[in-house]
Parts: structure tokens; C-alpha cells; sequence
């Protein structure tokens, strides 16, 4: 299961009314039955949230979110929280697999640089196309801070490669993204 699923059953008692989620009768809300199963993805607070119901809840009930112990809490917990959120018609914030701005850009420039190093530019060359011709220095090249972060991205980027981009999937486990 996705660790942004979020698992819900029916609770024993009736919801208040802002608190009430109907799934079956919500506008724009997708509903379908599987082996494991009811499977809703419910349009609420501007975007989608996604449910896995043992068996359909009565309308009016309420709902309880059950929140397995394991690798994925963190994630289910953040998803849980923008739910709740949703139906208190409050700001979302960002959503939970949402990468960091200098991650993201980190990430597309360390495969720009896979893309460059395969091709058989030189490291020069490569980190002229990434940063531009005008910021590397005709002298001392082998100094340059630029020529140790292009080697770095590259090495990144063939990691990324090795182990098929897995590393994006584990959000927030590893090393800084200061490079």
C-alpha cells in the first residue's frame, strides 16, 4: 500500500457534521471495489486524498484512521493531518512526498550531469552546461569549487541510475542537500 493511503473504518457513532465524509455521495469523489477493499479517492481542500476502506461507511458516520507503526508512519501521519485539515477548511501546506525546492534542483542537475558525463563530455564541459560558460574560470580549474560540485552531481546522478532513482522515493533519509 502507498504510503500516502490512508486505511479507514467506520467508527461506532455518528459524526458532527463537518466531520462527516460520505464517499460514496461526496461530488467528484472516484469510488471502486478491490480483493482488498473499497479504494476512494476523495476530492477535498483542492486536492485528492486517498482512502482504503474495509467496507463502506453508513453516511453520517463517522470515520476512525488507523495508522500502522511502521517505516511509512511519518508519511501516513503528515497525509492523516492534511485530511483533517481539509475537513476543517483550513491551508493544506505542502503535501507530504512533496520534494525540498534545493533537493528538486539538486536532483535535475545531478541527472543533467549523468546526461553529460554519458555522452563523454569532460567535467568542463559538463559543468559549463550547467552553470554556464561565463562562471567557470579559465585558471585553476582543478581548484575551482565548481569542478568538485560537478563531480559530485555526477557521481549523484550515477547513483540515481544504479539503484533507479530509488533515493528520490526516501524522502528526508540521507545526506544534506548543500552541495
Amino acid at each position: 500500500m502507498l504510503s500516502t493511503v490512508l486505511p479507514v473504518r467506520a467508527a461506532k457513532s455518528i459524526a458532527p457534521k463537518s466531520y462527516q465524509l460520505d464517499v460514496a455521495n461526496l461530488p467528484g469523489s472516484e469510488l471502486r471495489r478491490a480483493p482488498d477493499g473499497w479504494h476512494a479517492i476523495v476530492p477535498l481542500g483542492g486536492t485528492k486524498h486517498r482512502l482504503l476502506l474495509n467496507k463502506l461507511p453508513a453516511s453520517g458516520s463517522a470515520v476512525v484512521l488507523d495508522l500502522p507503526l511502521d517505516a511509512n508512519f511519518e508519511l501516513r501521519l503528515q497525509a492523516a493531518r492534511r485530511l483533517w485539515l481539509a475537513l476543517e477548511r483550513r491551508p493544506l501546506g505542502t503535501p507530504p512526498l512533496a520534494l525540498p525546492a534545493l533537493k528538486q534542483r539538486r536532483l535535475i542537475l545531478a541527472l543533467r550531469a549523468l546526461d553529460g558525463w554519458q555522452e563523454g563530455n569532460s567535467y568542463r564541459q559538463i559543468a559549463q552546461g550547467l552553470f554556464g560558460r561565463h562562471r567557470i574560470a579559465e585558471r585553476g580549474w582543478k581548484t575551482d569549487d565548481l569542478r568538485s560540485r560537478t563531480i559530485r552531481l555526477v557521481e549523484l546522478g550515477r547513483r540515481l541510475m544504479r539503484f533507479r532513482c530509488r533515493a528520490l522515493l526516501n524522502k528526508g533519509k540521507g545526506r544534506d542537500d548543500s552541495s
